[in-house]
């Protein structure tokens, strides 16, 4: 487990900790901030616990800036374990490096690979996970 870079404030949880440590160098909290919000959670606690952390917090983020409808369950838990399945298979300890080995993490239409547009736009992949309907995740085809 890595110490994180910046000491945590007293009482702040473990996602506002990490978003703290992704902004200190950010003006913007776009795609790549959320790569490597998901990267230093998965890095940190493991994917499984990441998979709680980054979800609820997301949901939690977006509940307190008055937009609930844009936490996606869905969307949210693929990225993570996009994320997790490249990331347990490196030491990389950067995530520069890590983003550089992995850059089709960066793109944001990686999704599209695994999901049918109208599958991402229901209320159901919305609201709860659902599998990918296009193409398994690579550890689908191998068993992890």
């Amino acid at each position: 487990m890595n110490v994180p870079q910046h000491a945590p404030n007293p009482g702040e949880t473990a996602f506002k900790t990490l978003m703290r440590e992704v902004m200190a160098d950010a003006d913007h909290f776009g795609h790549r901030q959320h790569v490597r919000l998901t990267w230093l959670a998965v890095r940190r606690y493991g994917t499984a616990a990441a998979l709680d952390l980054v979800g609820e917090g997301i949901r939690q983020a977006a509940s307190d800036a008055g937009a609930p409808q844009k936490y996606h369950a869905t969307v949210t838990r693929a990225w993570v374990e996009l994320v997790g399945h490249r990331a347990d298979r490196t030491d990389t300890r950067d995530f520069d490096a890590f983003a550089e080995q992995h850059a089709e993490l960066l793109d944001k239409q990686l999704l599209d690979r695994y999901y049918r547009p109208e599958t991402l736009a229901s209320d159901r992949a919305r609201t709860t996970w659902v599998e990918p309907d296009l193409s398994p995740f690579p550890w689908q085809l191998t068993g992890r």
